[in-house]
């Protein structure tokens, strides 16, 4: 088997009010938390979000090679409205970063578990809020992450 690309790989967790961010090492073997960024609502064809443009920013920045938003899938397996905005905001995030793939994968429980993982470490209320995001970010990449080291290993 051929060994995966290097290059960094950045996770996006895109709420309705915040959008987590997380980036792997160039190797793709560990996701760590990068950033926190206020969802931007416009809805305008020719604007750009402020938030998708900081990450167009950040995949510049770290070389990315991949980007990989959470779908948030429904317990059942189903999509529900949170599924359906995250494939347009995976849409539009992709049209700004062209030609790096977005690749969209099952994000079920990576909040809940992102939140209960910082509760352990006694990270709560406020501080938990202001980065469940990035920690949910984590999660989904590392998933992806490890999938891929799995189907390439």
């Amino acid at each position: 088997m051929t060994a995966p690309p290097r290059g960094a790989r950045l996770g996006v967790d895109v709420g309705q009010v915040r959008v987590g961010v997380a980036l792997s090492d160039p190797d793709g073997i560990l996701a760590t938390p990068l950033v926190t960024l206020a969802r931007d609502l416009k809805t305008g064809i020719e604007a750009v979000p402020a938030d998708i443009s900081e990450i167009a920013r950040l995949v510049e920045l770290h070389e990315v090679i991949t980007v990989v938003v959470g779908l948030p899938v429904t317990l059942a397996g189903g999509h529900g409205p949170a599924a359906t905005q995250a494939k347009a905001y995976a849409k539009r995030l992709a049209a700004a970063i062209t030609p790096v793939p977005v690749d969209l994968v099952d994000e079920r429980m990576s909040t809940v578990v992102a939140s209960r993982r910082l509760a352990e470490r006694g990270v709560r209320g406020r501080r938990q809020r202001a980065v469940v995001d990035q920690a949910a970010a984590v999660e989904i990449l590392q998933s992806w992450l490890d999938r891929q080291r799995r189907r390439t290993g």
